[in-house]
């Protein structure tokens, strides 16, 4: 059990005029999403929303002046945790059911979980101790009381669907393989692409509940066609078109 009261539970940075990254440091690797905040002209963006166990919009609330639409790059417990904070949601026609009905891990501890499961996160090359969360979000904090919010989704959306900001207009993309409905948000006016977990700079899990590696295959290919100038994932460092490439071609490379 931690002992540790956090100061606070989100760190943020800001990316650039119109992008700011947020995260929960006190949250295993395994599950510390990046939670970006894109600004537009008429509406903002939250892509993902983290574990949910801190209000999100009360942590960002410096930098909503706007109304905001939440997405959800797929349904992972770690991505979608804030959303019942936002009355607007976009998610993939094939998780609305999950961010309306959350379902998987309820609980900040490991002791009840599949060993199995276990097993293929270390295997990854995740470190998965007892607790998910290195610190308490306040003193008396239950670990136990953990729960995933419902939220309410808006705006079901599918491969090739716009979300226009005015002046910033992101195209859907449909990526699966590391769950049915994930997405990612390209902006080719920018070659920016938000990835969500289709790809990130560290261990992908593809052996997971919902996992699918050969839409995974086709879905390494597409992103290897992408024009892409930064990609701004779900895990782990930001990075550029060259270590995409990387990333993508060592994945198709062990999975042929």
């Amino acid at each position: 059990m931690p002992v540790q009261i956090a100061d606070r539970w989100f760190e943020i940075r800001r990316i650039d005029d119109d992008v700011t990254l947020l995260w929960e440091p006190h949250v295993v690797p395994l599950l510390r999403c990046n939670i970006w905040h894109v600004r537009g002209r008429d509406r903002d963006l939250m892509i993902d929303t983290g574990m949910g166990i801190c209000s999100l919009r009360e942590a960002a609330r410096h930098l909503l002046d706007k109304p905001v639409t939440a997405v959800a790059t797929h349904t992972h417990t770690d991505h979608v945790g804030g959303h019942h904070e936002f009355d607007d949601c976009i998610v993939h026609r094939l998780e609305a059911d999950r961010l309306e009905t959350p379902r998987g891990r309820t609980k900040l501890h490991t002791r009840d979980s599949d060993p199995e499961e276990l097993r293929k996160l270390r295997a990854a090359g995740y470190e998965v101790g007892e607790e998910l969360i290195t610190a308490l979000p306040h003193a008396g904090y239950d670990l136990d009381s953990f729960r995933v919010a419902p939220a309410r989704a808006t705006r079901i959306v599918d491969e090739g669907d716009a979300i226009d900001l005015a002046d910033r207009r992101f195209e859907v993309m449909h990526l699966p393989g590391h769950s049915p409905g994930s997405i990612g948000l390209w902006e080719a006016a920018t070659g920016i692409l938000f990835s969500g977990d289709a790809i990130y700079d560290g261990p992908l899990l593809d052996d997971i509940p919902g996992a699918d590696r050969n839409a995974y295959r086709r879905t390494m290919e597409r992103l290897l066609r992408l024009p892409v100038r930064v990609v701004h994932a779900g895990h782990d460092p930001s990075f550029g078109r060259e270590r995409l490439t990387e990333l993508a071609s060592a994945w198709l490379a062990r999975n042929p």
